[in-house]
């Protein structure tokens, strides 16, 4: 799996960066006002910075935005990245500028002068973030990670090693949420996933995982519906940690379907082979839970993901099958293709009767509709708990991860009634996709259960990826929700 470059934090040497060999990043705000490392810069290039900082290129660029002067004169550096940065920025404009040294970085040796600038462990998240490459499936030189150094100057570094110890852990759950949605559904199967999960054993996790057995021993015939049709046998695996009192815990609940074919209801075949992120709930869960055991998190949260493969076989579950959830309610399937609540129902449910949870968040690339509402830029969120809510989405904003809140209501709940059986798992008629999913979800929360339903299809892999991440898994929501548990949990 990716792990992220080891980042080496210096005292302030002046001295050393006329023979630096590689990349220095230098941070000049609005101003052109220069600390001591950029002036350093600025007279050994014989003045080149300063006449930059003057520019219209400068004036143009936006706080967290970069521009190079390759080969400056005077120095042994490859390129000077000037980076325009304020002293007071925000949280966000520090991680983009971290992301733009980032996702300059290849073999060469990068030095980032820092200085006095507080604060630095975001930008330092911000180059974690971006210098994230998926190799694992490459071979010869095309599969060996960025070799150059990443060297971080500042006048304080124990202060600045201290700040970083966040910043890697949520680093290290974010690479790991990425690898798991951007492996392949044939290497990444259901008992491969499983297996990863309980290697997080080692960092201190409490990992169990239910097989079919003990699955049809609770009623869960939503979820053993989904992946009857397929070879990979379907699997709960559960990740405890207690890192609080005696408080219920926190519980997230992730979908992972590890590749879906849309079962009967087959999807077309164009387009088809991004469904391999259709695990994408379940891998920010397993992020957020790693994250909260690299840095001994003061909080109890449990992590459950269903992991299934919907496939079109012999023995596949067909439209106008009636199942039996392990809530006891009856479920019309009209639609194979809409899988992913009917894992979903059963996992919520089981954790609520075991864990007794203080409030449950489910995340899951659960419809195209919610694309077409939000796009890309934005998770749909669905409460039944309006505070509930708010912390979630101040989290999100405060990380820069877009989310934006939907409703759900009686009324919606009205279009999943069944003729047949108590439910059917896709509403009528086209309107309100998203939201139908969301009330047939909220049918498996107990009423004293504060909920928050994320639907991350747009997000999780979205067409243009963000300022922090390259093309493929983004990792949304594992910073999101740890600054949550931070928030709410952690007191």
């Amino acid at each position: 799996m990716t792990t992220p470059p080891v980042i080496d934090i210096q005292p302030l040497d002046l001295d050393a960066i006329a023979g630096f060999e590689g990349r220095i990043a230098v941070f000049v705000p609005a101003d052109g006002k220069l600390d001591q490392g950029a002036r350093r810069v600025n007279r050994l290039s014989k003045g080149a910075l300063e006449r930059f900082a003057a520019s219209d290129a400068f004036e143009r660029l936006k706080p967290g935005e970069a521009v190079d002067l390759a080969w400056p004169a005077g120095m042994a550096a490859s390129a000077v990245q000037v980076i325009r940065l304020e002293p007071k920025s925000t949280p966000i404009e520090r991680r983009k500028a971290g992301a733009a040294i980032g996702a300059a970085r290849r073999d060469e040796d990068v030095l980032v002068l820092g200085g006095a600038r507080k604060r630095l462990a975001e930008m330092i998240l911000g180059c974690y973030l971006r210098a994230y490459a998926f190799k694992e499936c490459r071979s010869g030189e095309a599969a060996v990670q960025a070799k150059g150094n990443l060297s971080v100057m500042v006048t304080d570094p124990n202060a600045l090693r201290a700040e970083m110890a966040a910043a890697e852990a949520v680093a290290e759950g974010v690479y790991f949420t990425r690898d798991l949605v951007n492996l392949p559904a044939n290497t990444l199967t259901t008992e491969s996933f499983a297996e990863k999960l309980v290697a997080l054993g080692d960092l201190g996790l409490e990992v169990e995982v239910l097989d079919e057995a003990a699955m049809a021993e609770l009623g869960m015939g939503m979820l053993l519906g989904v992946g009857q049709g397929s070879e990979s046998p379907s699997k709960i695996v559960v990740m405890r940690w207690n890192g609080g009192g005696e408080e219920a815990p926190l519980a997230l609940i992730g979908k992972g379907v590890v590749f879906d074919t849309g079962g009967i209801s087959l999807k077309p075949g164009a387009g088809m082979e991004d469904m391999t992120m259709d695990m994408g709930g379940a891998g920010v869960v397993s992020g957020v839970m790693k994250t909260l055991a690299l840095r001994k998190a003061p909080a109890n949260v449990v992590g459950l993901v269903g992991l299934v493969e919907n496939m079109p076989d012999g023995r596949a579950q067909r439209p106008g099958d009636i199942v039996t959830s392990m809530k006891g309610d009856t479920v019309e399937v009209i639609n194979t293709d809409a899988e992913g609540r009917l894992v979903l129902g059963d996992v919520m449910w089981y954790a609520q009767e075991r864990f007794k949870p203080s409030g449950m968040i489910d995340l899951a690339t659960l419809t195209g509709a919610i694309i077409v509402a939000l796009g890309h830029d934005n998770a749909g969120v669905f409460s039944n708990d309006d505070g509930f809510a708010e912390g979630f989405l101040a989290a999100a904003k405060a990380e820069g991860e877009g989310a934006w809140r939907m409703p759900i209501g009686p009324n919606y709940a009205e279009l999943i009634k069944s003729t047949k059986a108590d439910i059917k798992n896709v509403g009528s008629g086209r309107w309100g996709g998203s939201i139908t999913a969301a009330e047939f979800l909220h049918r498996f929360v107990k009423e004293d259960t504060p909920w928050i339903h994320l639907d991350i299809a747009g997000v999780a892999q979205p067409a243009k990826p963000p300022a922090w991440a390259p093309k493929g898994a983004s990792g949304w929501g594992v910073m999101a929700l740890d600054r949550m548990i931070r928030d709410r949990y952690e007191g």
